[in-house]
């Protein structure tokens, strides 16, 4: 007779990694707790106030009753054709809100529940790595496979997006796509995804675009997979509030594009949840009509952390590629600490330095030999983590290493 004390009783729980987040995060609350001042870039959380008309908004829906109950599923209509107008003003995608929108609690949420709807067990999608955990691992909650497509800055994607199709012993059903990429920070063009769409017509596959940081672009602006000419006869793309608009524990996803593709998750989020609170979901239209200068603002905070990071980082020997969208830098360990792989020399860099970063290999085996830097601190705090970043560093440049580093290679 089985008992229930392990959560590794349950096939599908085995498949599905612990974070290793949760290793670094130990870590740093560790450090926390014994009064070091930890300059913390690890996690993802916008540090920054919900803009002032947002949280107004909030506090004038609280009062009205009608948000007291259960919503639509789908969203209050009022939100999806909010959704709908910031499409068609971003990105000149026209979508119908009560046919093609559909609001997620995150858009982490939607992207899970929608592979869900789409896969039958033992079927397989094809999922860049690095990536966020729900791209690659939506399919083994799912029943499904993922086929890991690598992604990066540098990296042919459409090349690795045909290398892995004919690799791999399944014939992938659809494919997971997020560009501006995390962790990675890799930014498509519209050429790109024309390839994608065609890629995908020619094997008839469903396309999953996430694009959470599409707001976040320092030249430029990102393209939404759903402008490109195709797409919308097979796509399902994902937007969220949460960086954009300093909104990470509001949990608002929007899922908009083929109808059939919003019908088939909706269907499976109608079975789990009645959606949003809908007080949230009012203040959230507020976000979407209102406040793109809030979106700007942000985003400038953002450059400008991400340019001090640079500057101070690199001026102590460990030097970051500059991102080009994102709140993120995906930055190779210095040369003094390669030999180390990325969760040593975060679990190191935490307890000697008191920084926190994020190993690489926690967004997959690709990963390792990076670390992703969030641009959660302002220039003075980059400063102090650049200080002790220095003094880590000539620590380890004098420690003996292995005869097997890769240094000695």
């Amino acid at each position: 007779m089985k008992t229930f004390n392990d959560p590794e009783t349950f096939a599908r729980v085995q498949q599905l990694p612990l974070y290793v987040f949760t290793i670094t995060d130990r870590l740093r609350d560790e450090a926390i707790a014994r009064g070091t001042d930890v300059v913390d870039f690890s996690m993802g959380n916008p540090d920054g106030a919900t803009p002032p008309r947002i949280v107004e908004a909030l506090r004038q829906a609280a009062g009205d009753r009608r948000y007291h109950r259960y919503q639509n599923p789908r969203g209050i209509p009022g939100l999806r054709q909010a959704a709908a107008r910031w499409w068609k003003r971003r990105h000149g995608v026209v979508l119908d809100p009560e046919r093609e929108v559909c609001m997620t609690i995150g858009s982490k949420e939607g992207i899970g529940h929608a592979i869900v709807a789409m896969i039958q067990p033992g079927e397989a999608i094809l999922a860049p790595t690095p990536t966020y955990p729900i791209h690659a691992f939506g399919a083994i909650i799912a029943g499904g496979v993922t086929i890991p497509v690598p992604v990066g800055p540098d990296v042919d994607f459409l090349g690795s997006l045909v290398t892995a199709a004919e690799k791999a012993e399944r014939r992938p059903r659809g494919l997971v796509v997020n560009f501006p990429a995390n962790p990675s920070a890799a930014v498509a063009t519209p050429e790109l995804f024309r390839q994608i769409v065609k890629f995908a017509e020619a094997r008839d596959l469903f396309i999953i675009s996430d694009i959470a940081y599409c707001d976040l672009v320092f030249e430029g602006q990102a393209p939404a997979m759903l402008q490109t000419p195709g797409a919308r006869e097979r796509t399902l793309e994902f937007m969220s509030l949460s960086k954009s608009y300093n909104m990470p524990g509001w949990r608002v996803g929007i899922a908009a594009g083929n109808q059939a593709l919003v019908a088939a998750c909706a269907r499976v989020k109608s079975y789990l949840d009645y959606g949003l609170v809908g007080m949230v979901q009012a203040a959230a239209a507020v976000a979407l009509d209102e406040c793109d200068d809030d979106v700007a603002r942000i985003r400038e905070q953002y450059r400008r952390r991400r340019d001090a990071v640079v500057r101070h980082f690199g001026a102590a020997g460990f030097p970051i590629p500059v991102p080009k969208a994102t709140m993120f830098a995906w930055a190779p360990l210095p040369p003094a600490a390669r030999h180390l792989g990325s969760l040593e020399f975060t679990k190191r860099l935490i307890t000697e330095a008191g920084v926190a970063v994020a190993p690489g290999m926690g967004f997959g085996a690709a990963g390792d030999g990076y670390v992703r830097i969030a641009l959660l601190e302002d220039e003075p705090r980059v400063k102090l983590a650049a200080e002790r970043i220095a003094a880590f560093l000539e620590k380890l440049a004098r420690e003996p290493r292995p005869a097997h580093s890769p240094a000695h290679a």
